[in-house]
């Protein structure tokens, strides 16, 4: 095993689903405000780091949002899981397909990389079964600072697979340049898809060692992740 791919979840494996809503009611719970929770963008966020600009713009000190930070977690979990069944999330085309075949691979691990929590991350995959494909990741919850992420996931996946990865066969797989940017703060090689709310352009701006607009021709992009990027 010598190729470690690690996959963002919202906007590059999944779409849609209650997040935002189980949130909004563990802001509430944990603080009596959400903020300015329709101005500020989630996209390649860490869910701590969402949290403390939306209660930092809605007056609140660092103080104050650490004391809550634990309240919100365990409301936003509970939340999520309750309106999962009704409001699932969606699967972006070629995913399954993606993850079964690169799954099947002797010679490929899979993890994430992910702002979500690890709850909210084995909550939204579970739903379509993706979640047993994954056996590390770095979350939300290990760091408010997604640049500290890969770095995480890459110890765990030593500690999992007892393998020393090369980071010219780690692949940070996101659809926004805040995945691009962590990848590359590891020495990393990086993809970036176009699945969430970012252009080609934006994302070919970003400098990513390949760019693709989704993942509908399978067996293209897992020669991509384990090859060259030719």
């Amino acid at each position: 095993m010598n190729h470690l791919l690690l996959f963002d979840i919202d906007g590059t494996l999944i779409s849609g689903g209650p997040a935002k809503d189980a949130f909004h009611e563990g802001l509430l719970a944990a603080y009596g405000t959400v903020g300015n929770i329709d101005g500020v963008a989630f996209s390649g966020k860490t869910d701590r780091q969402i949290a403390r600009e939306l209660l930092r713009g809605a007056g609140l000190t660092d103080t104050e949002i650490d004391a809550g930070l634990e309240t919100l977690i365990s409301t936003y979990l509970a939340g999520l899981e309750a309106r999962l069944p009704e409001t699932p999330v969606q699967v972006l085309p070629g995913v399954g397909d993606l993850i079964q075949k690169l799954a099947e691979r002797t010679d490929v691990a899979l993890g994430l990389v992910t702002g979500n929590v690890e709850g909210g991350a084995r909550l939204k995959l579970a739903a379509d079964g993706l979640d047993r494909h994954f056996r590390i990741g770095g979350y939300g919850s290990d760091s408010e600072h997604r640049n500290d992420l890969p770095g995480i996931a890459l110890e765990r996946a030593r500690d999992a697979w007892s393998v020393d990865f090369d980071p010219e066969r780690v692949v940070v797989i996101g659809d926004t340049p805040a995945d691009v940017e962590c990848g590359k703060a590891h020495g990393l090689r990086t993809m970036a898809v176009a699945t969430g709310s970012f252009t080609l352009e934006t994302l070919y701006q970003t400098g990513a060692d390949s760019v693709v607009p989704d993942f509908a021709e399978v067996d293209q992009i897992v020669a991509r992740l384990t090859g060259t990027f030719a």
